[in-house]
Parts: C-alpha cells; structure tokens; sequence
C-alpha cells in the first residue's frame, strides 16, 4: 500500500538528543542487491551466544573485521569463522551511503571499518542489548532497513524502563551517537508492510567504526 503522507515527512526526524531518523534515504531495492552479492561470499549464518544459546537473527558481515558470537564472548574478528577467511571488503557504495547519512545528522568524519548484516524472519525479534564492543564510543552507529516495516525500540542506558518505540521502513536510516550511544535498543517485531522487492523479512545492516 502506498503510503498517501510519505512525502510529509521531513528529510531529517530528531528523535532525542543523538539520535535521528532519515526517512526513505536510500534505494531499498539497490541496497539489496548490494547484499546479495556479499552473501555469495560470506553466507548468513546462525551463530551462538556465550551461553550457548542460538541467536534467532541470522547474521554475516563485511569491513575490515565482523562481529562474531560464541562460547568465548561478543568480539570484532577480521576472519569469518565459517570460512576462516577475510570477511568480504566493505562496497563503496555503502560506504558512501552511511557516510553521508552520518555527515546528515552532525558526525563528521565518519569512517566505518565494520557492517553487520542482520536477517529477520517472520516472527523474529532482537532483545534490548547495547552496542559497546567498538573502541570509540564517541562513532556513531547508521542502521539501515531493508524489506518489512520494524518496530524498533530504544531504550535508557538502563536495561527496562519505557521504551521510545521507532517505526523504521524499507529505505530509512536510523543514525544514533552522542548521548544516546550506549542506549540499550532491540527490535520488537516485524510489521506487516512490506516492498515488493522483499516482502518475506527484513534485513539491517549496522554500519560502525570498530577498531
């Protein structure tokens, strides 16, 4: 369904100090197809947290080094431990994209070395955590939607506590730092709109300067 008041929407939503939504910024579909490429070479997997449990979202990478999860903890790795080889090289054109997003809300100078591709299923969610397995808190983080319509919730930099729930389409890019940047944040659900070009799940790919 098209949405009738999308073009009402302002180019920039600041959502609290340090954190900002940028309606349809980028081209779903091209996004995607940037995406499918990168899994020829580093497929989504599954992985495991350090207690053993199996994360619900599917995830892969690309940059400089991934985020991986195991027995031993969250960390940054340059290898991809399905294939023990590099992760494949961060494209240009993300790069660029997340870049002038970060530029867009005041981050000046943004250089990510690192993006987590993360894969929702129908029915699959991500519980409140924070982000701070990153060197330099003071980077911002750029998460781009792809596919069905999200609810994302952020939280304070305490875990519980009411919640600012963000509706996040295919297109938008949610750019959070400053105050907010170790704000705890998950996913509730999936909604039901959905594009044409992926209409089955949503994919996020978390965009940050790791080392």
């Amino acid at each position: 369904m098209t949405d009738l008041f999308s073009a009402l929407r302002p180019e920039r939503e600041c959502l609290q100090e340090g954190v900002y939504l940028l309606p349809n910024f980028f081209d779903g579909q091209e996004v995607l197809h940037i995406v499918q490429q990168l899994l020829d070479q580093a497929p989504f997997r599954h992985m495991k947290t350090p207690g053993g449990r199996r994360m619900a979202v599917a995830l892969t990478n690309c940059g400089t080094v991934g985020w991986i999860s195991d027995t031993k903890g969250y960390r940054y790795s340059p290898t991809d431990p399905l294939t023990n080889t590099p992760w494949p090289p961060m494209p240009a054109a993300l790069l660029s994209l997340a870049r002038s997003a970060a530029e867009k809300c005041g981050y000046e100078d943004f250089r990510p070395d690192s993006c987590l591709i993360n894969r929702y299923d129908p029915g699959s969610a991500l519980s409140p955590h924070q982000d701070r397995n990153e060197n330099d808190f003071s980077q911002p983080i750029i998460s781009l939607s792809i596919g069905r319509s999200a609810m994302f919730q952020l939280y304070g930099q305490e875990r519980g506590g009411k919640a600012v729930n963000i509706r996040l389409n295919d297109g938008d890019i949610l750019v959070f730092g400053g105050p907010a940047r170790l704000n705890f944040h998950g996913v509730r659900r999936l909604l039901p709109d959905a594009p044409a070009h992926m209409s089955d799940g949503r994919i996020n790919l978390t965009l940050r300067q790791a080392l």
